[in-house]
């Protein structure tokens, strides 16, 4: 077997678009998982529009979207009958390629992200698990069993994406602080008729009961994921068929058949550390959270292609390995506060006191769908679930400001000629972009540094965006502005690739755009 700088563990969601990005960077890999082939009773459905904005740099995203189905609205029911509406529909327009939220099972999800790698030739070794490993100065000693036999592997780095009870971690010893929710939770694929199968997503509000019915394109079928009630949670051997009658009730549908079911208790937890010398985790292997949202899933995402893009650089040569300790510092921040968040949301929708009383029957229903009425509001909504609003600031790979852009920042989507601003991130490298004109001292660094330059024609979306005119940002490969230089200042420009030892992929002349 040829020689491998990245071993990554779990073939999930996480470490297939980690293999994904590494594959497209020419970075040699293995992706191994213990099971024996893709999961069937994966549960995550939301697919925000960060993942699929990484998807199109991937070039896969439109695939994606079909696959799945927009979401227009969550209609929001209580009692068996709808109470309310939440329209969703393109609440994000014009702040992503994708204004919506996207249902795809995480099964399809998953099928789909490893049709794409077997595409580029890479092969994911099922039955096949990590038993130990021995972190060292230069290299990770790896002891992995497959088929029954063990192998010793040395491998540059290791990336431990293998789920909330992740052998990486445990070897590690790192501490895993946080708890488990005391519900059981359910989760099934049905074919059902009635009134919640109508092709939007159907929440259901009660005192500690909470129930959402999910369309599926591919199948027909209706995904039900919720609390299993709590006088039938100690029940052994528990099945659909204990359920039918109490969910067909709440959610107003006839359930003629099940094609599978599942229990489950939900953590919520974050990892003290998420990097240790060569080693790694990510995704559910470094933090776990509330269903609220449908964060889960879509921030592993994020993980990956965070992590993957900083070991291509430091494994090509194109960057100092320092930029790798940026890693633990941009997603362990955005992790804490994510658990936070959604442990408080989902606490304030299951709780049986008067304040979530207050929730379900006032502020859910009543209030929430008349806030979301307003542009502003639901702008604010979109960047909050949708994760474009994550920022990097304080990383040590963010520096200066330029508009009401700071580096750290996601570069802002805007509409141009053609593809709009985000066709050159498709390249996966290190750019510049200029909204405005580029003077002849940056058009002469960009030569020099053989970093790809794109001139983007001056428009009033840009200023809306936060933009500033002819200002220069210095775009990471994963759409974070890493510096914003008001005044184009070529020697601040150098001293920042210089320091990180910033070496690009890309061509020696750059691309003009106009609108």
């Amino acid at each position: 077997m040829a020689s491998s700088q990245v071993l990554i563990v779990g073939a999930g969601p996480t470490g297939l678009v980690m293999a994904l990005w590494l594959a497209r960077l020419g970075v040699p890999f293995r992706i191994i998982d213990k099971h024996n082939g893709p999961g069937q009773t994966s549960r995550a459905m939301a697919v925000h529009a960060r993942t699929l904005e990484f998807y199109r740099q991937l070039g896969f995203a439109d695939e994606a979207v079909r696959a799945g189905i927009k979401v227009e609205r969550l209609r929001l029911r209580e009692g068996g009958r709808e109470v309310a509406q939440l329209e969703f529909g393109d609440f994000g327009k014009g702040l992503s390629p994708y204004p919506f939220i996207l249902s795809f099972p995480q099964d399809e999800h998953e099928a789909l992200l490893g049709e794409k790698l077997s595409a580029l030739g890479v092969e994911i070794e099922w039955n096949t698990e990590l038993v130990d490993f021995t972190p060292g100065d230069e290299h990770v000693a790896t002891i992995i069993r497959r088929n029954g036999r063990d192998e010793s592997r040395q491998v540059t780095f290791l990336c431990g994406c293998d789920g909330v009870h992740s052998v990486v971690r445990e070897k590690l010893k790192l501490q895993f602080p946080g708890g488990i929710y005391r519900q059981m939770f359910f989760v099934a694929d049905v074919a059902a008729n009635g009134a919640a199968v109508n092709g939007d997503i159907n929440f259901v509000l009660a005192a500690n009961e909470l129930c959402l019915a999910f369309p599926i394109r591919s199948s027909g079928m209706v995904r039900l994921i919720g609390i299993v009630p709590p006088d039938l949670s100690g029940r052994n051997n528990l099945t659909f068929e204990d359920l039918r009658g109490h969910f067909e009730g709440l959610l107003s549908l006839r359930v003629d058949s099940v094609n599978w079911f599942s229990t489950y208790h939900v953590h919520h937890r974050v990892a003290d550390h998420f990097r240790v010398g060569r080693v790694f985790v990510a995704g559910d292997a470094g933090h776990v959270h509330s269903p609220a949202g449908g964060q889960g899933m879509n921030t592993g995402i994020g993980d990956a292609v965070n992590l993957s893009w900083k070991l291509a650089a430091v494994l090509n040569g194109r960057a100092d390995a320092a930029i790798l300790d940026s890693y633990e510092i941009e997603r362990m921040a955005f992790a804490r506060t994510l658990v936070s968040t959604t442990d408080r949301l989902f606490q304030a929708v299951v709780r049986e006191n008067i304040a979530g009383e207050i929730v379900r029957t006032t502020l859910l229903p009543h209030l929430l769908p008349w806030l979301v009425g307003f542009t502003a509001m639901r702008r604010a909504q979109f960047r909050l679930v949708s994760q474009t609003r994550i920022n990097y600031r304080q990383s040590p790979l963010s520096e200066g400001s330029a508009g009401d852009l700071r580096g750290g920042d996601r570069l802002p989507w805007v509409e141009t000629a053609g593809d709009g601003n985000f066709a050159p991130l498709k390249s996966l490298d290190w750019q510049l972009h200029i909204y405005g004109t580029a003077n002849k001292d940056l058009l002469q660094a960009a030569d020099d540094g053989r970093i790809a330059l794109h001139e983007f024609a001056w428009n009033r979306e840009m200023q809306q965006a936060g933009l500033e005119r002819d200002s220069l940002y210095l775009v990471r490969p994963d759409g974070h502005i890493a510096l914003a230089e008001s005044r184009q200042n070529v020697s601040r420009l150098r001293e920042f690739l210089s320091r990180f030892k910033i070496a690009s992929l890309g061509p020696t002349s750059y691309r003009a755009h106009s609108n």
